[in-house]
């Protein structure tokens, strides 16, 4: 990915602005890969960090300023990736990725501004449903997956991130592959989708337990993630009618103090609740036909920071 060095001592620097536009995509590759949009940020100014560390001569000796940052990215997340695990057995309940809205909902965790540099593209690379399979692999075929899959790396470029051959980066993300497809769902449109979440919210609201299970697989999961500072249900809720049971107890302890919002989670109908006036919950689903196959609440404030919902919004 580099060239000889120039000559002389009056190298131009490549351009802030030629820099800077490839930070769309580092975010995107750092969501896909970490599920946390604040561990992404992180990423991004790191790569940044190591380019401006380097002199004007370095830096006009890349060939491709982008296709360097790619990869010095991609190797400072899957370092990441393999410290995750390690700190996963000490969080509180189950983990789950970061939620994402709309980008016309969207506000920086830290800038409190929009900033159409820092949004995440949305596609069905970041459906909470391919997030959560993502989670469950090796950091290396998580990444030479999104990298081959998604980002479209031959796999000579991405064996150079990985650290190992070509022949067993494809081995990798044949491997991830095979998982998604186990896992995926026949899914509607998503126009179908959303009415389905909209019957759902309707009959949680009623607390009807009866329509409740009539839209739920009778195998559903529900997942919650409170990371210890929220509650939750401390372990998954199994089965369409133990769902729907337990949704139907917490609408009836919250009673009037929720109020839910339709709204799109990574790119997908999903469910926004506010409790009191605050955010307390945004839900995303997965929809197999037309049953609700996995609900995943994510209820941990520090996920819930990209979301801007004006109470005005509130039905």
């Amino acid at each position: 990915m580099t060239t000889t060095a120039g000559t002389g001592d009056g190298l131009s620097d490549p351009g802030l602005g030629a820099i800077m536009s490839e930070r769309r995509r580092l975010i995107d590759l750092g969501y896909r890969l970490l599920g946390s949009l604040t561990d992404a940020e992180d990423v991004v100014q790191e790569t940044y960090a190591r380019w401006y560390a380097m002199s004007a001569r370095e830096q006009q000796a890349i060939e491709s300023p982008g296709a360097w940052l790619m990869t010095v990215a991609g190797r400072i997340c899957l370092n990441l990736l393999g410290s995750a695990r390690a700190r996963r057995e000490t969080y509180v309940g189950d983990w789950l990725p970061e939620p994402l809205p709309e980008p016309t909902e969207w506000i920086t965790g830290r800038s409190g501004g929009t900033d159409p540099a820092d949004r995440v593209t949305l596609d069905e690379s970041v459906t909470m449903a391919f997030l959560v399979v993502l989670d469950a692999m090796t950091p290396a075929e998580r990444v030479a997956f999104v990298l081959h899959d998604v980002f479209r790396y031959p796999f000579g470029e991405v064996a150079e991130i990985v650290g190992r051959t070509p022949a067993a980066c494809r081995q990798l993300a044949s491997s991830a592959r095979r998982r998604i497809r186990a896992a995926q769902s026949p899914a509607g449109p998503s126009s179908q989708q959303a009415g389905i979440v909209r019957r759902f919210r309707t009959a949680w609201e009623a607390k009807d337990i009866d329509a409740l299970i009539g839209l739920l697989d009778p195998d559903a999961v529900a997942t919650a993630d409170g990371g210890g500072l929220a509650v939750t249900h401390p372990r998954p809720l199994v089965g369409g009618e133990q769902i729907a049971r337990a949704y139907a107890r917490i609408a009836r302890l919250s009673g009037d103090r929720t109020a839910f919002l339709e709204c799109t989670v990574n790119g997908l109908p999903g469910l926004v609740a506010r409790q009191d006036g605050a955010l307390a919950t945004v839900f995303a689903f997965e929809i197999a036909g037309d049953r609700i196959r996995r609900i995943w609440a994510v209820r941990n404030p520090e996920k819930l920071r990209p979301w801007r919902i004006d109470r005005e919004d509130v039905p």
